[in-house]
């Protein structure tokens, strides 16, 4: 049994998240429309990556994840993409991304690695599990955040509990090939579907490319077209991981 799934490249209003929910919702609708079980938005889908993060950071049942479970039950699907979270436990807020659940399900990842080049670490704390797995529909999915994916050994460590990794971004256009590259390094070295959903537009003196994509085990590749605001679809199937790594068991050597 498959996933279908969306991957949502879209652009943000900067720290205007009404503005945001009301930009994304037809998009998700109209990507449940076409039978996505998963729907995949961009990284702070609803601010932008703003270090203003005492103001813009919501508690756990703000506006942002509300809107997330709202659309969720609505829709039928599950909707992923973070948001600045004032995270029980931690003293600053963290870049919290949220899988929400069409029955109510909430299952939350702080992303590791802030991003230190942009000061992301002077303003979010770290998060401190890299092992949150949620199954839907039969696929392990695991999920990231944007920075994270230069960081490999994350991605190693948790390949034989994941049939797909998600990557949701605001990756700036200056660094394309180094997201574009990495996504695809990712799924092959750990035989695993990637879904890369990065923003396109501008955002605080930033321009966004977008080049969203999802990648199989084996590297290929559907992607979007760079700096408009598409939709992609692919069908996640756990036994195409399993058959990858059972014909080619490369991970055995690690």
């Amino acid at each position: 049994m498959s996933l279908r799934t969306a991957a949502i490249q879209h652009d943000i209003v900067w720290e205007d998240p009404a503005a945001n929910m009301t930009h994304v919702r037809p998009m998700v609708e109209s990507a449940a429309g076409e039978g996505a079980r998963l729907i995949v938005i961009s990284e702070m889908w609803s601010t932008g990556f703003t270090m203003n993060a005492t103001e813009m950071a919501e508690a756990p049942d703000g506006p942002t994840p509300t809107f997330m479970h709202e659309m969720a039950a609505s829709t039928g699907a599950w909707i992923a993409g973070s948001f600045p979270e004032r995270t029980a436990g931690y003293e600053r807020p963290t870049n919290r991304l949220l899988l929400a659940g069409p029955d109510g399900e909430d299952h939350r990842y702080s992303k590791v690695h802030p991003f230190s080049y942009s000061g992301e670490d002077q303003h979010y704390d770290a998060g401190l599990d890299r092992t949150t797995v949620v199954e839907i529909d039969g696929v392990r999915v695991t999920p990231t955040i944007c920075f994270d994916l230069r960081f490999a050994d994350q991605y190693w460590d948790m390949a034989a509990d994941t049939d797909c990794y998600l990557v949701p971004a605001n990756w700036p256009a200056s660094r394309s090939t180094h997201w574009t590259s990495l996504l695809r390094a990712r799924a092959i070295e750990n035989q695993a579907y990637v879904v890369g959903v990065n923003r396109v537009g501008s955002g605080n003196g930033l321009d966004y490319s977008g080049d969203t994509r999802i990648i199989d085990p084996m590297g290929e590749i559907t992607e979007a077209m760079p700096g408009a605001e598409e939709t992609i679809y692919a069908d996640i199937d756990p036994s195409v991981v399993a058959d990858t790594r059972a014909r080619f068991p490369f991970m055995l050597d690690r």
